[in-house]
């Protein structure tokens, strides 16, 4: 196999020629045909995450097929087509898994962060933790509702049905999300970086009733607010634009310090939540969904061997909904 790993953090991929895994009990082995780049793929290689380890093969937004099955895996077959989230394994009986909150697992394993992920020609998983795909729909058009589709999905959930929606950083989750709260009936208010015309265009071509700079106030107070931006000091300002009672959510895993705030800005019952991860019925919920909305996600697709260059492109915001990388 081949892959694009992480052998120091704040380092560039390396392409290397490993040697083929083989899966364990309950384990599946996948082809990769399409992996998405997501925003956390640049905390894994930044060191921005809790506990990084190396060498990582990163990747989180795996469509591939089946190849190899494990001892004891049923209701897959060699050659079924798969989609491998980030939520890789969890331990079935701490407190949380124990309640159905399982994406609060005190002992996860996570895709393409604490175990090797897609960035690769084939990779393992856990055979209980992959979504069966069928044959609807491209590999490259699927990967992005991998991470990008399912933390927004679960956001916009935790978020409420609040009908006037903010959402704050236009990229690879806000441009599928603003599609599923359109067909939701919803008006979406979209916020992009300061004068990026282009994006606040593209954010208006999929629906948005308005799209400006994330330094203006909406033409009208939100219901809510979701925050895909890894920037804190959209916090205040998102609790700005909400009306009372109003409610922002927090959807990256990382984000930089939030500065302090007058509590004038959270009183008459605004709220400040966080998302942290997904749980496999999000994924069931949000795939079985997704297919009668009809959403459309745009991609970039790059080289396997490209991946530093998605991942710049990514840092550096030139490209348009999602970066996939193609085997």
């Amino acid at each position: 196999m081949n892959a694009m790993v992480l052998n120091k953090i704040g380092a560039p991929l390396e392409w290397m020629e490993l040697a083929d895994r083989q899966p364990g009990a309950g384990e599946i082995r996948v082809k990769v045909a399409a992996c998405g780049v997501c925003r956390t793929d640049l905390h894994v290689v930044d060191g921005e995450l809790p506990d990084p380890q190396v060498p990582i093969i990163p990747g989180h937004e795996i469509v591939g097929r089946i190849d190899m099955l494990g001892a004891g895996v049923e209701g897959l077959q060699i050659g079924a087509r798969v989609g491998i989230p980030w939520l890789g394994h969890t331990c079935g009986v701490c407190p949380y898994c124990k309640i159905g909150r399982e994406n609060l697992c005190d002992r996860p394993i996570f895709t393409g962060y604490t175990r090797d992920g897609g960035f690769a020609t084939e990779t393992i998983a856990d055979a209980r933790f992959a979504f069966p795909f069928g044959e609807a729909g491209d590999d490259v058009a699927l990967a992005p509702l991998l991470c990008a589709g399912l933390i927004g999905w679960r956001s916009l959930v935790i978020a409420g049905e609040g009908k006037r929606l903010g959402l704050y950083g236009f990229g690879a989750a806000a441009h599928i999300i603003a599609q599923v709260a359109k067909w939701q009936g919803r008006s979406v208010f979209a916020f992009t970086r300061p004068g990026d015309v282009a994006t606040q265009t593209f954010a208006r071509s999929l629906g948005a009733t308005w799209a400006g700079g994330s330094d203006e106030m909406p033409p009208e107070p939100l219901d809510v607010a979701i925050i895909f931006a890894v920037i804190g000091d959209l916090v205040p300002l998102a609790l700005k634009a909400v009306h009372k009672g109003g409610r922002i959510v927090c959807a990256g895993i990382h984000m930089s310090d939030i500065p302090s705030f007058p509590y004038q800005l959270l009183w008459e019952e605004r709220e400040l939540v966080s998302v942290a991860n997904l749980t496999r019925q999000d994924g069931i919920d949000f795939l079985r969904l997704a297919p009668k909305i009809g959403i459309v996600t745009e991609t970039t697709p790059y080289p396997l061997d490209q991946a530093n260059q998605a991942l710049a492109d990514l840092r550096a915001g030139l490209f348009k909904g999602a970066a996939v990388l193609v085997t």
